[in-house]
């Protein structure tokens, strides 16, 4: 079997790799392993945050641009089953109680692995808000708006 050349590309993209497992301290897979949960977390509640935002019409701060009588009232915590482990995230709330976040429903506890390699794929490959959106589709059998894809992947990015 003849071994594979790497391309200068793919060269670099494995020396960024490894400066940013060593700048996180990460040495064996089980670390790798906590810096995925930690990113799984990261889009997941900045996800939610952008659904939020896509509900209540306004940015957080942006009280000039509010139209409504509904805000923004903290965050609940939640721990979610994954093939990683559990998962703690901060679910934001508004003060109606009107909420429905999608990315991760209520009285939902557990994420599949399935869910997880989208949830990385979309956020390493800065995909369209149409092909997320078909993602989502796919996940959750929802129909989400450019908009609300739009402000998510800000939240995201």
């Amino acid at each position: 079997m003849a071994k594979r050349k790497i391309t200068p590309a793919r060269r670099e993209q494995r020396k960024k790799l490894l400066e940013l497992l060593q700048g996180a301290g990460v040495n064996d897979v089980a670390g790798v392993q906590e810096l995925f949960k930690e990113m799984v977390n990261s889009v997941l509640e900045n996800g939610q945050e952008g659904e939020l935002e896509d509900e209540l019409g306004y940015s957080k701060y942006d009280y000039r641009n509010k139209e409504t009588d509904n805000s923004r009232n903290g965050y609940s915590e939640k721990t979610l089953q994954s093939s990683l482990g559990d998962i703690e995230i901060a679910v934001p709330r508004d003060r109606k109680g009107d909420f429905e976040p999608q990315i991760v429903k209520k009285n939902q506890t557990t994420l599949s692995g399935d869910i997880e390699e989208k949830i990385l794929s979309m956020y390493a490959k800065g995909m369209t808000t149409s092909d997320i959106e078909c993602h989502i589709r796919d996940i959750y059998g929802i129909e989400v708006s450019d908009s609300t894809i739009s402000r998510v992947t800000d939240k995201i990015l």
